[in-house]
């Protein structure tokens, strides 16, 4: 499997409703946004982290899908401590560039929200089939059927462009011409797979509509998709989770409205 449509575990997480972990996701992203703060952010991270295990992904699998997100994390809190607005006593200063005790602070609360924001959404996409999301997102969410399965057919598609990608790659190298010129190299896979992408998206299309995937009819699905009571108290302790954390920032003083 690919890491765009990834093979899935049987875990406890795994388990959960795709609409279930969508929700806790998206409260936990509109939450975190309206704040700027050490706390509440941390507390999603530490309950976050303590999920890990039950997720079903083994080391190798959590530092991939990870990675960018530790990544972005990192540079967006080394570019707010030395970039970011002065506050309280002056740590470093060395020309243009000042570290002060408040920036340190502003770093580390952007660092720990782009985490908090990101690595739940890692572990909803990891766990989660793209068909099962789909069928939670058409019959519980009431999302049109044209909508939900022509989003479920572009993710596969994504999918098989990487692979055409790779071989693409592969039959240069196998001819010679892809020993020089990276950037030349780019840009003539980067057209031949969108000439790809584009039959084989006009192909998916037409096959679609004969088959009546267009139809304005009311669909039948062949999976029923259903919230049990798993699924109702994951959301309740995802929110009660997201209310903890901003009755603690609250509470403590750190909360600060971006709005």
């Amino acid at each position: 499997m690919s890491l765009v449509v990834p093979e899935i575990r049987r875990s406890w997480v795994a388990g959960v409703n795709p609409l279930a972990k969508l929700v806790v996701a998206l409260l936990v992203g509109v939450t975190l946004v309206l704040s700027i703060d050490v706390v509440s952010a941390g507390v999603v991270v530490a309950v976050v982290v303590l999920l890990l295990p039950f997720a079903g992904l083994s080391a190798r699998q959590l530092a991939l899908r990870t990675a960018p997100i530790l990544v972005s994390a990192v540079l967006a809190g080394i570019a707010t401590a030395l970039y970011g607005v002065d506050a309280g006593s002056v740590l470093l200063r060395l020309g243009p560039v000042t570290v002060t005790e408040g920036s340190l602070v502003l770093a580390a609360a952007i660092l720990l929200r782009v985490l908090a924001v990101g690595v739940p959404a890692v572990l909803l996409f990891a766990t989660t089939d793209p068909t099962d999301l789909a069928d939670a997102l058409a019959q519980l969410a009431r999302l049109p059927a044209r909508f939900v399965l022509g989003a479920l057919a572009a993710l596969r598609l994504v999918g098989l462009l990487l692979e055409d990608w790779e071989a693409l790659g592969l039959a240069r190298r196998a001819r010679g011409v892809a020993d020089r010129g990276r950037i030349r190299r780019f840009l003539v896979q980067a057209g031949t797979l969108l000439v790809f992408a584009v039959r084989r998206g006009g192909k998916l299309a037409t096959a679609m509509e004969a088959r009546g995937f267009g139809g304005t009819r009311r669909r039948s699905w062949a999976r029923r998709s259903v919230l049990r009571v798993r699924d109702v108290v994951f959301m309740v302790v995802g929110a009660a989770v997201v209310a903890g954390a901003v009755a603690a920032a609250l509470l403590l003083g750190t909360w600060r409205w971006v709005l």
